[in-house]
């Protein structure tokens, strides 16, 4: 390949070839991250509590994990929510409001032995979870 005097095109055509080798670009480029992301790139959203169900962890843990399913005030689309901590689920009921923010695993997908469970529930009827969890707020009625 020339590196000659008049070869600056040719450089160039061959850096945008490779750079589809690159993943983070191809993602990119492609869209991905807009298509999968059910929050829309926003950090968090409100929803309201569908059901409540446990879901198994992976292989080689076992255990169920307290969830919930969810349908989003934004856009209606529905999505499973875990519920962290212990007894977290006992202060969330059917039909009430919830935010939910992203749980933290890689490239916004799910984290640790949960099988497709990338979001957590923060608030419910803007009250704060860990706040409920521990006994120092009661929970408000809608």
């Amino acid at each position: 390949m020339g590196r000659g005097e008049f070869a600056g095109r040719q450089l160039e055509d061959e850096r945008k070839k490779w750079r589809w080798k690159e993943p983070y670009y191809k993602r990119k480029q492609r869209g991905l991250d807009k298509k999968f992301d059910l929050l829309e790139g926003s950090p968090q959203a409100r929803g309201i509590v569908i059901e409540k169900r446990g879901v198994t962890a992976k292989q080689p843990n076992s255990g169920i994990r307290k969830c919930v399913r969810v349908q989003l005030i934004k856009n209606g689309k529905q999505l499973t929510a875990l519920a962290p901590g212990d007894g977290a689920i006992k202060f969330i009921d059917e039909h009430d409001e919830v935010k939910i923010e992203g749980i933290g695993g890689a490239q916004k997908g799910p984290k640790g032995d949960l099988w497709g469970v990338k979001y957590r529930v923060t608030h419910v009827n803007n009250q704060s979870l860990e706040m409920l969890r521990t006994g120092r707020k009661e929970k408000t009625k809608r």
